[in-house]
């Protein structure tokens, strides 16, 4: 029996939520960022651990920015990161304000290049995943270029799915080396998907 060509029905997906999150009213996107980064703020991953690996978010994704902010504050290391060019890898460079970001690969906000803030050790550590859509296994679907699953297959920390509710699906395709995340962080529920 032959497999099935997965790719079109990823790009159905992709486009259906895009839409989905593009047409969400501003105030209440608002309100369920705010929800969200409250919640991760009070989970046991977040207070356990002291580095802190983030996207840095746009403006159709669950807002970082203000959970960045806090990790700060609270005196944990945060690495963003950074796609490197002519690749398909990030690279995660500490920060200690927003202000040193700047634009970069799609015009996400992207760290300078820096020896000394490269961060190389992804034994440990708290990672909050982005994602179009999650269902409820913890698998993703993300933009379609692969960074993610790249730096996933090699993290060993705790991994958190940050999405919307509706955003949420019961079953995604996915490929026998894509990595769940343990928990999904959504404005109306919080679901562990396995433990870690």
């Amino acid at each position: 029996m032959p497999l099935e060509d997965i790719r079109p029905i990823k790009s159905e997906l992709r486009n259906r939520y895009k839409a989905l999150r593009r047409n969400m009213d501003s105030a209440f996107k608002e309100s369920c960022d705010e929800t969200i980064a409250q919640r991760v703020s009070g989970l046991w991953q977040y207070a356990k651990n002291r580095r802190l690996f983030t996207y840095v978010s746009t403006a159709i994704e669950v807002d970082t920015r203000r959970i960045i902010e806090k990790a700060l504050e609270d005196g944990k290391t945060v690495a963003v990161p950074r796609c490197v060019p002519g690749t398909r890898t990030m690279e995660f460079y500490a920060i200690s304000s927003l202000q040193e970001l700047r634009p970069g690969s799609f015009g996400v906000l992207e760290p300078e290049p820096d020896p000394k803030k490269l961060w190389t050790d992804f034994s440990e550590g708290l990672c909050l995943v982005p994602a179009l859509c999650y269902d409820w296994k913890g698998f993703r679907l993300g933009y379609g270029k692969g960074y993610y699953d790249r730096f996933l297959a090699g993290f060993e920390g705790n991994m958190v799915g940050l999405c919307y509710s509706e955003c949420v699906r019961h079953k995604l395709p996915h490929g026998r080396y894509d990595r769940p995340v343990e928990l999904l962080v959504t404005e109306r529920f919080l679901r562990r998907t396995r433990p870690k």
